[in-house]
């Protein structure tokens, strides 16, 4: 099963961790694990790239976890109105994907959100 946790502050997204593989299918055809890495992969690469923001991010392979922060969806990190809620747009929009997701998968997804 994969778990993704997601990190919110004062009700905005700014970052998840996934842990785990999903069991759906062998490794390498696995069509749940190939989807959550390509959606990763888009947030990790718009963030950086398409809106210049500040993102850090972990892939350990061994552990089968990734780790994705971007404080700059957070107004006390990033000044720039339009880059925070497009960056947090990104995760909650990623949120409501994997929720979507859960109807189907709930076998081999979990999914929560933690507040700090």
């Amino acid at each position: 099963m994969t778990k993704i946790v997601f990190f919110r502050r004062d009700g905005l997204f700014y970052g998840f961790e996934e842990r785990g593989h999903s069991g759906y299918g062998e490794s390498g055809n696995d069509i749940l694990c190939a989807a959550l890495s390509a959606m990763t992969m888009l947030i990790l690469n718009t963030i950086e790239i398409s809106y210049a923001g500040d993102v850090k991010y972990e892939i350990d392979d061994k552990a089968t976890r990734v780790s994705v922060k971007a404080m700059c969806a957070l107004p006390e990190y990033e000044s720039d109105e339009r880059r925070r809620f497009a960056v947090e747009g990104l995760f909650k929009g990623y949120f409501y994907q994997l929720n979507d997701l859960l109807e189907e998968y709930y076998d081999y997804l979990d999914v929560e959100v933690i507040d700090d």
